[in-house]
């Protein structure tokens, strides 16, 4: 829901300093990274690169050219250090210890979960809900785009390319449609199934010229994070106001608004931007870990919510 607005609010602004940050622009770094692929990314020296590069690092699509930026990240870093100058960042990102193929460790390790978390509540909703519940096939989609999001999600930390970076701004903007989608349905669908199929119909054209245009036309990062900005604004206040008008009719709706209350407090993590704790464990990796309970909650409210629409349903059909 909101969480993944915040998210994209960060991956925005580190992308717009990709091209640039303080340690790629410094010169004891550019010409590490130049010598060092002079002499290890061409002809003999390349073929011994690759023959005794692991076979799960050849796997992920790490390179010659990958390896020697990461060599040089650190000579850099140690020099700043010797020197007694704070840590810089290196094309938009902290330098992060690598673990096996795991470009960030903590939050492909944390997104993975999360992933686990949305997979372990589906299977319970599967288990508990009828699928005669009105809100049954909503709500499965729903965890089934949350499910492809985490996994991209855990690729782009697993390995920064402009492909897995794409796929991870474009599917966390799938989930935060799906969220207004969902909310769509239940606060209106339900009565009026023609109002929420035009709404479908929309949301779909919007998320097809969104990716049409930073794929086609230009990856425009201002506009991406202004986009997403609006339409994570449109699903928090959508949500909380229908929260608020039901939480004392339905009692189990109070787990959907802990859900968007938390999600906006636990965003303002993704603001202190520091160095990674023993090089792993930054702010972003934090987020991600305090989001998994966050993601149990909001399945529960579904259960509860869809249990509670077919009861209802149920009800009426028995009086009509």
């Amino acid at each position: 829901m909101a969480g993944r607005t915040a998210r994209l609010v960060l991956l925005a602004g580190a992308a717009a300093l990709a091209s640039g940050s303080q340690g790629d622009r410094e010169p004891v770094y550019r010409d590490c990274v130049h010598r060092c692929e002079e002499r290890n990314c061409s002809g003999g020296a390349l073929r011994h690169f690759r023959s005794r590069q692991p076979i799960y690092m050849s796997l992920a699509g790490w390179t010659c050219q990958d390896d020697c930026k990461y060599e040089c990240m650190w000579v850099t870093v140690g020099l700043y250090l010797k020197e007694g100058h704070k840590v810089p960042q290196f094309h938009g990102k902290w330098p992060f210890s690598r673990f096996l193929f795991f470009q960030e460790p903590a939050s492909a390790m944390a997104s993975f979960l999360n992933g686990l978390a949305s997979l372990v509540m589906l299977c319970r909703y599967y288990t508990s809900v009828p699928a005669s519940s009105p809100m049954y096939p909503t709500c499965v989609a729903f965890a089934w785009v949350s499910l492809n999001a985490w996994f991209w999600s855990t690729v782009f930390h697993t390995k920064d390319t402009d492909l897995t970076e794409k796929m991870d701004y474009f599917c966390a903007s799938t989930v935060i449609l799906h969220s207004i989608y969902l909310c769509c349905v239940r606060t209106v669908g339900l009565q009026h199934p023609a109002v929420v199929s035009a709404f479908r119909a929309l949301l779909l054209l919007m998320l097809t010229a969104h990716v049409s245009y930073l794929s086609l036309v230009r990856f425009d990062y201002g506009y991406n994070l202004a986009a997403n900005v609006a339409i994570g604004l449109v699903n928090v206040v959508w949500w909380l106001a229908w929260c608020l008008r039901n939480q004392h009719r339905l009692p189990h709706v109070r787990k959907c608004m802990a859900v968007v209350l938390l999600l906006q407090g636990l965003s303002l993590l993704e603001l202190l931007d520091f160095p990674p704790f023993f090089w792993v464990l930054d702010a972003h990796a934090i987020w991600h870990i305090s989001t998994i309970p966050v993601h149990v909650l909001f399945f529960s409210f579904l259960k509860d919510d869809s249990l509670y629409l077919l009861k209802e349903s149920e009800a009426k059909f028995k009086l009509d």
